[in-house]
Formats: structure tokens, sequence, C-alpha cells
């Protein structure tokens, strides 16, 4: 059965995936996004939790691409938060655009030691961040033409940017750039939460603990793109919901519930999507927001050479994040905190040695028995979220590994939801008395509701091996996917993970550049 025909088709309706049908279409294209869910998304959505609008699994805005956001007219209202370090002893630590006092307003022993430190990974950053507005830097093969110059252009501009940082700053960016984000935290100040916290964000959904190699450069990725942390007001739905509207406002017709067969193939390009249900969608192009394996298994592996192949399956994804979601009969107090600082962006991850100490269990396919949380309460920003009286806390755990020894049994994942409840009450005596709905999400899960593979968060690891000019692998880093008028759009191409929309936005340009659509 034939059905109708588009320019280009896009394979899930995450925010990259309508990122990319969006700019598509607002260059004058057709274009089809298919969603296998019954909703739109991907992970940045809410759903309900007895009668509560938890956010499922993403639940704050990290990164989201200014360009992005001003290209698409993203009608969002967000608002930055600070981020809590949490400590054993009361001591909380409160940090925000760099600074960092103690919770009850008292000066930081280490506040101006942290406020260096923070401030030079950020001007090594921003050296990076350029990178992320288009497809990593390439040159073809030697052949002087307008593409060619154009990617010297690029370097230039990469070279520039670290001479402007001045020979002592230069050298200290060669010198910490592969290296771990331990040391280099530990070698300015002492291990406390505020060295946790720095640790915590630099191996964020990462199968890696912070004394493993590169783990600056991650740390500097991420700060290099922003950093911005802001709750989505309306919850991550909102988030969902304006991404979508950016998208039908142009046009692109969104289907749900459209389970792929395989792509129709045929010498050597990409004609098009089969549907279970046997419709046949036409397009030149189609851009895929799933992961890289999986959009070579539906690619079929036979129209790829047997070394891409063997690139994608070695790719490194094993998740170690789950999701932990609990509506709460009354607001929890959190000792040492006011209300305020409550509904801020909650860290556990006490000191540097416990973000590793929390990462080797994972490494043996067990559970961390003192996980690292990142913890927000939406609610008491925006009761809209949840019922009069009731609350929403949202928690992204750390270690949780994927291939959990035993498997994921309901046992296991009661013993996940009380290791983070029991982490919870250190810091909020009482806690889980408040429970009255739970929703935990392991890696698994995750995997099975997205598609992400490996229930990695970012679909591969963001570690040296696998950015830029290698991600997903060599040669297939810009954005463009073996077969003739396949390409990657998702957090699976550069620059890869978070809420930033820019991998989306840089493969649909790609397409109007390769001329593909005619």
């Amino acid at each position: 059965m034939s059905d109708h025909r588009y320019d280009a088709i896009v394979i899930g309706a995450g925010h990259n995936g309508l990122t990319a049908a969006a700019t598509l279409a607002a260059k004058g294209k057709s274009v089809c996004v298919l969603e296998r869910d019954g909703r739109i998304g991907g992970m940045s959505k809410s759903a309900d939790l007895g009668g509560a609008q938890v956010p499922e699994i993403a639940h704050l805005l990290y990164n989201l691409n200014p360009r992005v956001a001003k290209d698409l007219g993203l009608d969002l209202k967000t608002r930055a938060l600070p981020t809590v370090a949490l400590a054993p002893d009361g001591d909380h630590v409160v940090i925000k655009d760099g600074t960092a006092v103690f919770a009850d307003g008292r000066a930081h022993p280490d506040a101006q030691a942290f406020a260096a430190l923070y401030a030079r990974l950020g001007k090594f950053a921003a050296v990076l961040g350029q990178l992320a507005d288009g497809p990593p830097p390439a040159l073809s093969g030697g052949i002087l033409d307008a593409t060619t110059f154009a990617e010297l252009a690029k370097l230039g501009k990469l070279g520039w940017g670290l001479k402007r940082l001045g020979k002592k700053d230069m050298r200290e960016f060669l010198r910490v750039i592969l290296s771990n984000a331990f040391d280099l935290v530990l070698d300015e100040i002492p291990d406390s939460p505020l060295a946790g916290a720095l640790t915590a964000d630099a191996v964020r959904g990462a199968y890696a603990g912070p004394r493993s190699p590169g783990t600056v450069f991650s740390l500097m990725y991420r700060l290099g793109n922003g950093a911005d942390v802001a709750l989505p007001l309306g919850g991550m739905g909102a988030v969902a919901r304006a991404f979508e509207t950016a998208a039908r406002s142009r046009g692109v017709d969104i289907r749900t519930g459209a389970q792929i067969e395989r792509l129709v193939i045929a010498h050597d390009r990409v004609q098009g999507v089969l549907l279970s249900d046997g419709t046949t969608l036409h397009a030149n192009a189609v851009l895929s927001s799933a992961g890289a394996m999986q959009t070579l298994q539906i690619a079929g592996v036979a129209n790829f050479d047997v070394e891409a192949a063997r690139r994608m399956r070695n790719l490194r994804n094993k998740g170690t994040t789950a999701k932990v979601n609990l509506v709460l009969r009354s607001a929890p107090v959190f000792t040492g905190l006011n209300a305020g600082q409550t509904g801020g962006r909650l860290l556990i991850a006490p000191s540097a040695q416990d973000v590793e100490r929390a990462f080797n269990p994972a490494k043996y396919g067990a559970m961390s028995p003192a996980p690292l949380i990142e913890a927000v309460i939406p609610s008491l920003t925006d009761p809209d979220v949840a019922p009069d009286g009731t609350h929403v806390l949202s928690a992204v755990v750390s270690y949780v590994p994927y291939a959990l020894e035993g498997g994921w049994t309901k046992k296991a994942r009661a013993q996940l939801l009380d290791r983070v409840v029991a982490t919870l009450d250190r810091y909020a005596p009482g806690i889980g008395g408040l429970i009255s709905h739970n929703q935990v999400l392991t890696p698994v899960d995750i995997e099975n509701m997205t598609g992400a593979p490996g229930g990695h968060w970012h679909h591969a690891e963001m570690g040296l091996d696998q950015l830029l000019t290698v991600r997903p692998a060599n040669l297939l880093s810009r954005y463009a996917f073996g077969v003739g008028g396949l390409y990657l759009c998702g957090a699976s191409a550069h620059p890869g993970g978070d809420v930033m929309g820019a991998a989306g936005r840089n493969a649909a340009m790609q397409v109007i550049s390769d001329g593909v659509l005619g």
C-alpha cells in the first residue's frame, strides 16, 4: 500500500527530531515525523502519576541551544535554578553563577578558589562551545574547493580562540583537557560537597567515574554548551508542546503510534519508509533521531560495509542512570534549607571521593549503596503540576547499571527505590512517610520506552573517543549515515546529548547543504 510523498521523513518526535523537522519545514520542505509512541517528546515529556504531572525522564532544561530556541520561536517560560550541594553535616552549599556560599548565608572558605576554577573552565569551554552550531570540522582529502576553505576557516576560528586565551591559559588548557576531573578539582579545592557537585556534573549520565581520563573534557564540553540549568514552567510537557507547536506551525505532519518496519532502499539510496501496517511513505531523505545502531538495523545491515557495522556494534552506550518520581502528600523539609533553596537543584554527592565510590559497583553489575542523586521539586515553583497540597519530587539517580546482576526483578526495583528514599531521608527526615505514589525507571525501562540504546540518556558515551569527528564513529560524524539520503539527527550525532536541539538543527542544515532534497 502506497501513501504520501514528502521531501523528508524524520524518525522520532523527541526534541531533536522535531527541531530537524521544523528547520526543514522552515526552508519550504514537506516533512513527516514518525513517532512509535502515542505521545511526542521522547525523554522530554510529562506523565500522570497519582493525579500529578511528573517529568517522566528528563526534568530540567540543560543547555537548550540559543540558536534553536530563536529559529523555532520556542515559547518557553523557565526559571533558572541554583544548585544546592547537600552535606551530611548540614553545611549545605548554594552554587549560582560560579559563586558558592553556605545555605545559612555564611561565606564559604573555598569560594574564591572555586570561583577561579569555574571561571577558568568556563573560559576554556567557550573555545569548544563554538563547535556546537554546525557539523564537526572536516577536510576533503586535500582538495582545495569552497567546502575545504570553509572547513579551514572553522579550524582557524578554533585556533584563534585558543590563541586569544593567552600563552599561560592556552598551556593550561592543553595540560588539563585530557586529564580527569577528580585530580583537577582536588588540586584546587579540598574534597567536600562543593568538589562533589563539580565532579558529579563531569560524569552525569556517563559510564565513568571522576578519576576516568577525559572527564575534564566532558565537563568543559557541557560548560561550553552553556551549562544553563532551568526549570520549565508547566513541566517537561510544556517543552514537548513547544517543540511540537514549532513543527506543526510550519506545516510538519506528525504521526504518533507509527511503527516502522524498515527503510525502503534502492540503488544505495533511501526511498522512504515502510510502516508495520504496510503503508509506504516516500521521501528523498530520512533523518533518524534514534540511536546509531538502531538506525543501521532499520536500514538493514546489508546496506552498510562491514567496518561501519562493526563500529556501530562497538559504540559505548552502557546506561548508568535511573529515574525515580515521587508524589508526596505534603512538601518535604530538608534540614538546613529554606523554601527557596529547597526549590533549587538538589545534589547529593557529598564529595568527589563519594562520586568515585558510587561508580565502582556499577562496573560489576551492582547498584551503589550510596547513589548520587540530582533532585528537583517542581511543584514548589509551579503548583499547577500537582493537585492541591501534594508535591512532586523528581530524582535522577546514578550509578544504576543497565545489566544488573540477577536482572531487574520486582525485588531489585524495590531495592533501588528503598536506597533512593533512604538517601533522601538523611537530608529530609521522614520523607518516606510522605510518599503516596512512585515510579521507578531503570536504564532497561528507559531503553524500552524511548529506544535510547542501553538506556543511555545521550545514546552513546560523551567520551573523547565518541565526540566531534568520531561521533558516532570516524567517517560518520557529519550526519550523513552510509546510505545516500540517510542522516542521523539525534543525540548519537554531534554535538551529543542534553536538551539542546543542536543535533537536529545541524543535521537538517546538512541535508539542505548536500542538496538531496532538490
